[in-house]
């Protein structure tokens, strides 16, 4: 049986056909006359049509087919450019500018309740809005110092996936989505908030000018601090909003100077400056300084509004937190530097949960105050009655029933 499948397999076709049958991988992918029975082929070799011999020999050599892009596809790859600049693959940076304004809207409670929910959804949209659009700013600003930084090179704007008039248009529209958001605020947050863009603009420009772009940086970041208590409350109480907007200023030059560390070596070869840069080998003993000057105007903004003691707790545990990270960094440590300034983003949630818990607890001491005041009211006797709110004296008309 062996010799007759080597004979069927080696049998010379007609000159015709100009060509042998060595060997067949794949008999049900050839059209002949004959039958497959079992696991062996027979079949009269010069009725094999030698039209199903080449066609089998293209299929081999051809490439294989690649299915059609499917149009969810296409329209990925058509905004991952987009999504790229204004950095929505990296949710860090609008963490970091929605905590500060979660702070003021939280603070701005009344006592026993929780913050204003509504507020707190259009504040996070305005967040991931405009730190997109900042980033953008920020890119169009930085082009050519993006392409000679090893980190940043690969930047849609710097590696040339989308042109500068791309990235106005798609700032314009960003800008009009961030207007949007922030008319359903009150008149004089939305003045406020205007009052903002020109601290985003500018910020990129700092680098090329002072050693302090952190601090300017930390100005427009915590802007939120401010416009939080206004969007709530129709002004802003600076008792409580500027120890608070001061902390966070103080925040963002830790956490961005320690950010600034990874691009170092790049930054003195293109003139680029930083607080990184000016601060050095002195870098944690600068950062200890701020961290305390945050932790005494958290205080401040706390004695401000009567908080309670999960409020107190909270900022005693941002403090361990910023301290671990300052004296476990190591400043020329790239990936060290990256994963000790995104762990910013827990302090912001520490924080708003000490006031949100702080704000809760103030429900149980409004009881015994207004306790106090009734007491004090039914005993004062004949000539004036004090009403339970503090400073009010009920008139005759009132006193006389």
């Amino acid at each position: 049986m062996l010799s007759i499948r080597r004979m069927l397999f080696t049998t010379k076709m007609p000159s015709c056909l100009n060509t042998n049958i060595h060997y067949i991988r794949n008999a049900k992918n050839v059209s002949f006359h004959g039958r497959t029975t079992g696991n062996y082929l027979s079949f009269n070799p010069r009725c094999l049509h030698k039209s199903s011999l080449v066609n089998q020999n293209r299929e081999e050599h051809l490439p294989p087919k690649k299915p059609p892009k499917k149009l969810t596809t296409q329209f990925t790859q058509a905004i991952s450019p987009y999504v790229r600049l204004m950095r929505m693959d990296r949710p860090i940076g609008t963490y970091l500018l929605f905590w500060p304004c979660g702070w003021s809207i939280a603070l701005s409670a009344n006592a026993g309740c929780w913050p204003d929910f509504h507020m707190l959804a259009l504040f996070a949209t305005g967040a991931l809005i405009m730190r997109g659009a900042g980033c953008t700013i920020n890119d169009m600003w930085d082009r050519d110092i993006d392409k000679k930084v090893e980190r940043t090179r690969s930047r849609p704007l710097a590696s040339g996936e989308i042109s500068q008039l791309d990235a106005i248009v798609f700032l314009s529209a960003q800008l009009s989505l961030g207007l949007l958001v922030l008319v359903q605020l009150n008149l004089e947050s939305i003045m406020l908030g205007a009052c903002s863009l020109g601290l985003v603009v500018t910020y990129p420009l700092m680098k090329r000018i002072t050693y302090w772009p952190q601090m300017v940086l930390g100005m427009a970041f915590n802007w939120g601090a401010l416009l939080g208590w206004c969007a709530t409350k129709g002004a802003v109480d600076w008792s409580a909003c500027l120890p608070l907007y001061l902390s966070g200023i103080c925040w963002t030059i830790v956490y961005d100077t320690i950010y600034a560390h990874q691009d170092k070596k790049d930054d003195v070869q293109i003139g680029v400056k930083s607080t990184a840069l000016r601060f050095g080998e002195n870098t944690k003993v600068w950062l200890s300084g701020f961290t305390a000057a945050m932790l005494a105007g958290l205080t401040a903004a706390g004695v401000a509004c009567d908080q309670t003691l999960p409020y107190y707790a909270s900022v005693g545990i941002v403090g361990g937190h910023l301290i671990q990270q300052i004296y476990s960094l190591n400043i020329d440590n790239a990936s060290d530097c990256a994963k000790k300034f995104f762990s910013n983003s827990q302090v912001g949630l520490i924080l708003f949960l000490g006031i949100v818990l702080g704000t809760l607890l103030k429900s149980e001491e409004k009881p015994k105050e207004s306790k106090t005041s009734i007491s004090a009211s039914s005993s004062s006797g004949s000539s004036s009655t004090t009403s339970p709110i503090k400073g009010f004296v009920s008139p005759p008309s009132l006193q006389s029933t």
